[in-house]
């Protein structure tokens, strides 16, 4: 009898069992914004200075990138810096709470909680 145990967390099971993948990322330095744009046609917004070497990477450098992993991770060699779709994803869904809780809290506060 085989018991395979999955061993991987909640944001790994979706990437992996719904097959999410990164398509494309673009880049707009003028206002600190990637888009990272996934195979199910969604959209990551992520800032460029989460990454000191993005930051402070030319044009040329940061449109120079391979998608490793088939697209479960982004490396750009001229940088040596890689990334992946599960912290892509991670700084969404942290983004989404937060946002959540203090439009949430805000509304509370102002009926008098």
């Amino acid at each position: 009898m085989s018991s395979f145990i999955n061993m991987y967390d909640s944001i790994e099971k979706v990437i992996f069992e719904e097959l999410l993948r990164i398509k494309a990322i673009h880049f707009h330095k003028d206002i600190d914004l990637m888009l990272i744009v996934l195979n199910n046609g969604k959209v990551l917004k992520h800032a460029i200075s989460s990454s000191s070497l993005l930051e402070k990477a030319k044009s040329d450098q940061l449109n120079n990138y391979r998608l490793i992993g088939k697209g479960v991770g982004v490396h750009w060699p001229e940088l040596d810096e890689d990334l992946s779709l599960k912290g892509f994803l991670q700084t969404s869904l942290i983004q989404v709470v937060v946002t959540w809780f203090f439009s949430n809290f805000l509304s509370w506060r102002k009926k008098g909680g």
